[in-house]
């Protein structure tokens, strides 16, 4: 079996992960509830479509049973994630998402050892900031000796689509984390920090974001933080469905995403390295088809991975307009 289904393949960004799978030559099939908009898809991208929702576990066994993986751009991922990864190990399928939820990949974590007895993998945030701060902070780390210090911060600029807004309004109100030798431990939300993303210092604000979780599992490091900047309107206020899907083309040309990284080693030696890249709304669904295309290429372990772990920490560079520099 070598299909790809992409379910939320309406939305903002499963309709750009579905045109650029179409464009690569990957056997597609598009996935979601509303059967007369995927139906329209199809027909303009050519290729199948299945209509289902989440709550019944028969139907999605039955979409997937010649699917061999599985990218989930649906969100809010809190209440997708589980159904899909829970279907995925059952029907054997290789699972992708795009989420920037922490939910995932603690679930991820939790289903680790089902999915390996499965012989399936589950590979959240295979497009998206994950995979940027992924390959960003294995760069950085290894600059030095025995890492035992890692902040990390995301410059987030322009617009935000509708859909990512709301999923950030509901998960924004969770606890503030940081991880303080190797455990996850609650931080203050006031606690501001400074980072150059290549233009001076610009203040971040700590945030929960899943390379908590994603960053300890692939280097271990023991103190880990996570911040973002933000300019423009990238957090809308007011009523959020009232948004636009997302950024036009334009507005992505015009707001290219950073980050930046400060590891400090057990000697106390501090490197700093800066990752630039294109709009995150352009990198995502870039990233994410990249890896569902190696993963049908044959590029698979089983259980929990990250796109760094997978796919070695130069991952991010081979996506786009994508450079990593070291300050």
């Amino acid at each position: 079996m070598t299909k790809l289904m992409i379910y939320g393949a309406t939305g903002y960004t499963g309709r750009m992960a579905a045109e650029r799978a179409k464009a690569a030559g990957l056997d597609l099939v598009l996935g979601g509830r509303d059967g007369a908009r995927l139906s329209r898809l199809a027909a303009e991208l050519g290729g199948d479509h299945r209509a289902f929702g989440l709550e019944d576990g028969p139907a999605i066994d039955e979409a997937l049973s010649d699917v061999q993986a599985l990218l989930n751009c649906a969100g809010p991922f809190m209440r997708t994630a589980a159904p899909l990864i829970n279907a995925a190990i059952r029907s054997r399928t290789h699972y992708l998402d795009v989420a920037a939820e922490l939910d995932s990949y603690r679930l991820a974590e939790e289903l680790d050892e089902a999915a390996t007895e499965a012989g399936v993998m589950l590979l959240p945030g295979s497009g998206g900031s994950v995979a940027m701060l992924g390959s960003l902070a294995g760069h950085a780390a290894a600059r030095v000796t025995t890492p035992i210090r890692l902040r990390v911060a995301l410059h987030v600029s322009g617009a935000m689509s509708r859909g990512s807004a709301i999923s950030a309004t509901e998960n924004v109100t969770g606890e503030c984390l940081e991880r303080v030798d190797g455990a996850l431990t609650g931080r203050s939300p006031s606690d501001l920090r400074d980072f150059d993303f290549g233009a001076g210092p610009k203040t971040c604000f700590p945030v929960t974001l899943p390379d908590l979780v994603t960053i300890w599992r692939d280097t271990r490091i023991p103190n880990i933080e996570t911040f973002v900047h933000v300019s423009g309107d990238a957090f809308p206020s007011g009523d959020l469905t009232s948004l636009s899907d997302g950024p036009t083309a334009e507005q992505r040309e015009a707001n290219r995403y950073q980050a930046a990284v400060e590891v400090t080693g057990a000697d106390g030696t501090v490197v700093r390295s800066v990752l630039d890249t294109v709009n995150g709304y352009t990198f995502t669904p870039m990233a994410a088809v990249e890896a569902a295309r190696r993963i049908l290429s044959g590029e698979v372990r089983p259980g929990f991975l990250t796109p760094a772990s997978l796919f070695g920490d130069g991952f991010a560079e081979t996506i786009a307009d994508t450079r990593i520099i070291d300050m």
